[in-house]
């Protein structure tokens, strides 16, 4: 598919990796069309993409809302003419131990992630099986392969949008709608606010564990696979080797990871109250692209946690053939 000249609608277009997507969209030559609840932000989202060369539509919707979604995409078809890619990026976060999370909050983490998945892929399909063709790009996560402690509601949902989205192409292939792909990103850590939103109940700060990759990376990946649609992309080296470690030595990469998170992305120094955080909420203010950990540059820090972890998997895979 030709990017340029393209009707794009993204979910969580007001920041992090869906803000970073319309605008390499816009930048492309795409018109886009701007999902998230906070209209204030996807107002400046707008600005930014039009003076990129973009045109846009401004389409305030809580992705959980099944008839809002549906509206967001009927008024792109009547505004453009039609739905060349959908992307669904909108995504929220808790931290915290299995038994203290909120039943609440860990529903609307799966309502959220999952179940608005769900309503953007079933509002998409209508006019792409019309025109026979359309690209439906779902973000997941590298904890989709390779699961993570204290996010147990997040990491179960980015598995879910992956399951969700090969099940999808296995069905969209039976009933012959060839032209219709569906795409899975999974990104590593990536520059994005959503440690700062996400809810907290661990009594310490959430961080971005490194190696954290800019979201332009992300964006680039999503616009590659409209382009050129891919079943399953992962995005940022540390997340290929952590794949091909688990493979190897799931029982150590599992252990491993658990270290990791538990010394990188919960810092033991800087201590949180108990949030929700946007959950249940948009956050304040007009969102932005990063969340300020330093995404575009590759830190002594990455390279050292890249080495460590990975040459620990692969030393023991070594031992386990001897």
């Amino acid at each position: 598919m030709r990017v340029r000249e393209s009707v794009a609608v993204i979910t969580g277009a007001s920041s992090g990796i869906g803000r970073a997507t319309a605008l390499a969209l816009a930048t492309s030559g795409a018109a886009v069309v701007l999902v998230a609840r906070r209209e204030g932000a996807l107002r400046d989202v707008s600005r930014e993409c039009e003076a990129a060369g973009g045109r846009t539509l401004v389409a305030p919707a809580d992705v959980t809302d099944p008839a809002a979604v549906n509206a967001a995409a009927a008024r792109a078809v009547e505004r453009f003419g039609r739905i060349d890619a959908w992307v669904n990026t909108a995504a929220v976060s808790v931290f915290a131990p299995f038994e203290e999370t909120p039943l609440e909050d860990f529903r609307q983490v799966l309502d959220v992630n999952v179940m608005g998945y769900v309503h953007g892929a079933r509002a998409a399909l209508p006019p792409m099986r019309e025109r026979g063709r359309g690209v439906i790009v779902n973000v997941s996560s590298i904890v989709a392969e390779v699961p993570q402690p204290y996010t147990h509601a997040y990491v179960m949902s980015k598995a879910a949008v992956r399951m969700l989205a090969a099940s999808l192409r296995q069905e969209l292939w039976l009933r012959g709608a060839r032209g219709i792909k569906v795409c899975t990103v999974m990104p590593a850590t990536i520059d994005t606010p959503l440690f700062q939103h996400a809810a907290n109940y661990t009594g310490r700060k959430a961080k971005a564990m490194p190696p954290v990759y800019p979201p332009e990376r992300v964006a680039r990946a999503i616009l590659n696979v409209i382009r050129l649609p891919r079943r399953e992309v992962i995005v940022g080296p540390m997340g290929r080797n952590l794949v091909v470690q688990w493979k190897l030595t799931p029982g150590l990469t599992e252990r491993q990871m658990a270290i990791q998170v538990d010394k990188l992305h919960l810092s033991r120094a800087q201590p949180a109250p108990p949030t929700a955080g946007n959950l249940f909420e948009p956050a304040p203010g007009p969102g932005s692209v990063d969340g300020g950990w330093h995404g575009r540059r590759r830190t002594a820090l990455r390279r050292a946690a890249s080495a460590g972890l990975v040459g620990a998997g692969l030393a023991a895979a070594v031992r386990q053939r001897r």
